[in-house]
């Protein structure tokens, strides 16, 4: 089906809009968080299911995550272990993003 657009000119646009949070930026920098001890800060994170597995999959490997709006802080001090949940990589491929941190 194709859609038609009519734009009719002379007009000046205007306007502020909010990009939502990007599920393919936002799950490699869950991941990549687990090869610092620091706090990170990630913001505009989407409220996913993809991103939520991601979260306990990070939690079980010994981080800690808390979510704050849109917001997302997230602390690897120590890895607890280096085995992701099986039910949890079941749920999601981009769990792989996990083995380079882990190595």
């Amino acid at each position: 089906m194709l859609n038609n657009y009519i734009v009719q000119g002379g007009n000046p646009i205007s306007g502020v809009i909010q990009a939502s949070g990007n599920k393919n930026a936002a799950l490699p920098c869950i991941a990549a968080a687990l090869l610092t001890s620091e706090d990170v800060t990630l913001r505009n994170i989407p409220d996913i299911e993809d991103t939520r597995v991601m979260l306990d999959i990070f939690r079980a490997l010994g981080g800690t995550a808390e979510t704050n709006g849109g917001s997302l802080h997230l602390k690897a001090a120590s890895i607890a272990g280096v085995a992701i949940p099986e039910a949890a990589a079941e749920k999601i491929r981009a769990s792989i993003l996990f083995a380079g941190p882990l190595l």
